[in-house]
Formats: structure tokens, sequence, C-alpha cells
């Protein structure tokens, strides 16, 4: 895979992105199994990888760095996302009761100092906040983030979840670009179509970035109306193509300039993933496809 840059600000990713989002840490062979995709995710050309302080029960930084120390690639090789700002209840914090927010200069200095040591990494490639914190002190809090990436901790800045509103606001108190928005967008889910936040992150100049592509399994597997109507319409256009549907899926969203975020620990979806990339959808198959998810087909 051919790097392309973020945005225009940069930096350089991997066209299709690997993130830890839906792993757990429970079983004894974690850090294999996360060795065992990271290196089949470079074999297959993705050298960039999404994590946030929170996943896998707070543990999958830690164990990344770990299979990074066997040095079977370099840091200078990869690519890595990180953020702070949502904090869920789990075993690993006791301290956290609720759900909630927080970007406050405090959280977000002890977060990054965190991510480094847990990721045996002098620097994070993009330092993304997870959602906006509507206690913390926006000045504050951007304060902190052109400190980071003025100290060399932090090389880029970017969002996650940020609305149209949320993400102009937070782009007015800081002096350093915005160099992403991860929104949730695929065939089942084309709210960030409708609402402003694609149109909105192409007038910044920037790729939308697009998780939960293949919609956590749905568009394989779900037995809803919405799933059914959109995979009929993925098994016809797949035909055309002599392509899976998961393939066609990604290659929907590719075709406007949005780079999939994996979150899958199955090898064949990986690759289906990566397959769309061969593919260049006809403008009309595009459109069947938008129109068999908004149910007017």
């Amino acid at each position: 895979m051919q790097k392309i840059y973020l945005s225009d600000s940069g930096p350089k990713v991997s066209p299709a992105i690997y993130g830890f989002y839906r792993w757990t840490t429970s079983e004894p062979d974690t850090q294999q199994s996360m060795e065992k995709i990271v290196n089949l995710c470079l074999e297959l050309g993705i050298n960039t990888f999404d994590h946030a302080d929170r996943y896998g029960s707070y543990q999958c930084e830690e164990i990344f760095g770990q299979v990074m120390s066997t040095k079977s690639f370099k840091r200078e090789d990869v690519v890595l996302f990180t953020k702070c700002g949502l904090r869920l209840p789990d075993k690993a914090q006791p301290g956290i009761r609720v759900k909630h927010y927080d970007t406050s200069r405090e959280h977000i200095i002890k977060s990054v100092d965190n991510s480094l040591r847990r990721l045996r990494t002098d620097y994070i490639d993009i330092f993304l906040l997870d959602h906006l914190d509507p206690l913390s002190s926006l000045e504050e809090t951007a304060l902190t983030l052109v400190q980071l990436r003025d100290s060399g901790k932090v090389k880029n800045v970017g969002v996650t979840n940020f609305s149209v509103f949320q993400h102009q606001l937070l782009a007015s108190y800081l002096r350093v670009p915005i160099v992403t928005n991860h929104i949730e967008l695929n065939l089942l889910n084309t709210a960030a179509l409708d609402n402003g936040q694609v149109d909105y992150i192409k007038q910044r100049y920037m790729r939308p970035l697009a998780s939960s592509p293949l919609a956590g399994g749905r568009i394989a597997n779900g037995t809803d109306e919405h799933a059914i109507r959109v995979r009929r319409k993925l098994v016809e256009i797949g035909a055309r193509y002599n392509a899976d549907i998961e393939s066609i899926a990604v290659a929907w969203l590719v075709k406007f300039g949005a780079l999939p975020l994996i979150g899958t620990t199955s090898e064949q979806r990986i690759r289906n993933i990566v397959n769309a990339f061969s593919l260049d959808l006809d403008r009309q198959d595009w459109y069947e496809l938008y129109a068999a998810s908004r149910g007017e087909l």
C-alpha cells in the first residue's frame, strides 16, 4: 500500500489503519495474537495503528509495546495513534465509577506520559481527544495540546467523534492544525454524510477516517432488515466485480476518500478490507449502495 497524507498538514499513513478498539486482553496468548495480527498488517502494507489508553481493559498499549520490543519491526516503520478523554469503568481503573469524559490538562498530560511508557516510545505520531469534554477549559486543553506538540512528545493532534460544531470550537482555540477526526461511517451508518461531518472534514483538507467500516460484522451477518437490504445489494454488485461483499462495502468508503479503521481480529476480514483497494466502484454502483442503505431502493 502506498502511503498517503492524512491531511494537508500530514503525516503520511497507510490507506487502511488498524485499531485495537475491539480487543479484549483476558486471553493468555494476547501478546502472541497481537504480534500475529500486527505482522499480517505490515505484510499487507498497513503500518498505521490506532490505540487509546482505555483499549483492552486499559492494557492494549502495553501489550503492543511488548510486541514492538521483540524487534519484529522497528518503531520508525510504524505510525501510532493514541487518545484519551473517554473514561469507562473497569476493574483496572477502580476509581472510575461512571462513564465520563476528561480532557483536563492534568489528565491529558498524565495520559500521554502513560501511553509513551506503555508503548515504549519517545513520541506519539497522532494524539487525539476522544470526544469533547464540556467541563474542561477549552483554552487550557488547547494550550496543553500545543505544549505537548512543541515538546516533541506528540507530533500531531486529532479528535474522535467530534461533531462539526465541536470540531470548529476546538480549532478556534488551537494554533496547530487538527489532522484527523475519527467518525463511525459505514453502509449501515451513513449519518456523517448527511450531518456535515464528512463535508467539514474535507473542507479542512483532511481525509475522513471511518471507524467500524464493516459495522462490527453486521454487514456480513446482521439479521435486521437494514443489514439484509444492504447485503442483498452488496451481493448483487459484488458479482459484477467478482469480489467479497465486505471488500465492496469498504470500496464504497474508499471511493469518496475515506480511510477504513479496521477493528476486526479476523485475518480474512483484514484481507477483505485490503482487497477493497484494488476495486474501483462505478459511480452508479456507489449510488445504488447509498440508496439501499437509505432505504430508497
